[in-house]
């Protein structure tokens, strides 16, 4: 038995025994006024008049009423862009020592997002926080001295006015506590590496040099680095490379549409434990092991509100309508689906995250990500969420015993008619024809989905598939210089980008 080890997992445990009670209603209180008085003399504060609302009776109330709505595009041109021509105090104390390139996912080009020095702090507590939470999962001693491959975007920034610009998982990468760096995997050298597919030839070339028991990482990606791992040491699972990896800690997406192809590169089960880590903060993470859900981090520098997720609140861009009502923790009801917005310690004010969560246990503040406000089909009434998509398309899995870890989809015209056209990305050799999976897809979601059910009665004729290698979805994510990190491949596209899509799909598959 490992004497380090112990050590370790005895602290984790001590930690776990002597960390008090969560009250997340009141640590959103506690977090709120924290945001408010802070603040309060910058440009945003004053304009907003803070102080009024922190003399207020009911903060969250007066908050609500006087700050609205902001998603990024209207937030950068109202006061963002102030910071780059050398204003100080703007939306928060100070300037931003780092800026959060975002992957990109549904818009043209990457955003630039605040990370004060505040929010590098509250992300590596909430860090601490996760790793305290192993003690419930009943580690063994030796998992504690194993190493971790975390697999996130390239950890050189670059330097831009006064700041550091890159993805958020490299910012914290580059961030990591000293006692922590002899434990992290690639290794700074490997991390630095800018391009996807180098940096990942690096790691498998160094792999059996690594007794690596963690993983952590979005699960497309992660996937393909277990693959070419797999490829380059000519062995049949993950596990013959790395025989003591334990635990994968996913993020950034659900899990669930990933699961079967991610389990086939594995020896044998390992346990997985989810993570909210976005651009914009570490927002929730799985505390417990008889559950997948995850446990926001209310007491963290965020401040959380919701909106319920209704067709007549979303706006066709995919932000909200500055009508729809909003609620706070307290107010919450289990299984019903709410877009999150988000106060920060990097001046981030009732900010549209882009998310859509449900809380599956009110008590403890544990929620499921169900989706995205921007892949929220509803052309013609069908009021498809993506949390309904994975259903449909896990559904498909198990009936044919096949796996489609990716997929994308539009509302397009064929014959002046409105179809919902399917790309399913499989490699399965077993997988049955097209029209036998748009059959079974299209009755998996009338089963789910009564809207969509009188959607495909009305003005939805038809539903069409595709089937295309999943190695296409990457290369598109290459193609659109979005390749690994936090990229997340776009589940549903407008019909421009759509067009493009195809068309991309069609030279691929000539050449």
């Amino acid at each position: 038995m490992s004497f380090f080890g112990s050590i370790i997992k005895g602290l984790i445990d001590i930690k776990d025994k002597v960390t008090p009670e969560s009250h997340p209603v009141e640590e959103q209180q506690e977090t709120l006024q924290h945001l408010l008085e802070t603040a309060k003399d910058t440009a945003f504060g004053k304009h907003y008049d803070f102080e009024s609302i922190l003399a207020s009776e009911n903060i969250e109330k007066a908050f609500a009423e006087k700050v609205p709505y902001f998603e990024y595009h209207q937030m950068n041109r109202e006061w963002w862009y102030r910071y780059h021509e050398g204003e100080r105090d703007v939306t928060w104390p100070g300037i931003p020592s780092y800026y959060a390139l975002s992957s990109g996912t549904t818009g043209k080009k990457s955003k630039r997002i605040p990370v004060t020095d505040e929010m590098v702090d509250s992300i590596k507590k909430a860090g601490i926080t996760q790793v305290g939470a192993l003690a419930n999962f009943d580690m063994p001693v030796d998992f504690f001295e194993k190493e971790i491959m975390m697999l996130g975007s390239s950890t050189d920034l670059t330097e831009k006015d006064g700041h550091l610009e890159g993805e958020i998982s490299g910012i914290s990468a580059s961030n990591i506590p000293f006692w922590f760096k002899g434990y992290y995997k690639p290794g700074e050298d490997i991390a630095k590496i800018d391009d996807w597919d180098e940096r990942v030839q690096r790691i498998a070339e160094n792999a059996k040099n690594w007794d690596i028991g963690a993983l952590s990482g979005i699960p497309s990606w992660m996937e393909l680095m277990m693959k070419k791992v797999i490829e380059y040491h000519n062995v049949d699972t993950i596990h013959d490379v790395w025989p003591n990896l334990q635990v994968y800690t996913s993020g950034g997406v659900a899990f669930d549409a990933y699961e079967k192809s991610f389990n086939a590169l594995l020896a044998h089960p390992i346990t997985i434990i989810d993570t909210y880590l976005a651009s914009e903060g570490f927002i929730a993470c799985q505390q417990r092991p008889e559950t997948t859900a995850m446990k926001l981090i209310t007491g963290n520098g965020i401040y959380f509100e919701f909106v319920p997720f209704k067709a007549e609140y979303i706006n066709e861009d995919g932000s909200i309508d500055n009508n729809a009502p909003v609620i706070t923790l307290d107010e919450v009801e289990p299984e019903k689906d709410y877009i999150l917005l988000i106060s920060t310690v990097s001046g981030l004010w009732r900010y549209l995250i882009g998310d859509t969560i449900k809380f599956t246990d009110v008590e403890r503040a544990e929620i499921k990500i169900t989706g995205r406000t921007k892949f929220f089909l509803n052309v013609v009434g069908s009021q498809l969420s993506v949390n309904k998509m994975n259903d449909a398309v896990n559904a498909l899995e198990e009936k044919y015993d096949i796996e489609i870890p990716e997929f994308t989809l539009a509302a397009v015209r064929i014959d002046g008619e409105f179809h919902h056209h399917w790309y399913l990305g499989t490699n399965s050799v077993n997988a049955p024809d097209e029209t036998t999976l748009a059959e079974a897809l299209d009755s998996a979601l009338k089963d789910a989905n009564k809207n969509y059910g009188v959607a495909r009665s009305k003005a939805l004729k038809g539903v069409k598939v595709t089937k295309v290698n999943t190695e296409v979805f990457h290369e598109w994510s290459n193609h659109n210089k979005k390749k690994g990190g936090q990229v997340k491949m776009e589940r549903v596209m407008n019909e421009e980008k759509f067009a493009k899509w195809e068309d991309f799909v069609k030279q691929l598959v000539k050449s």
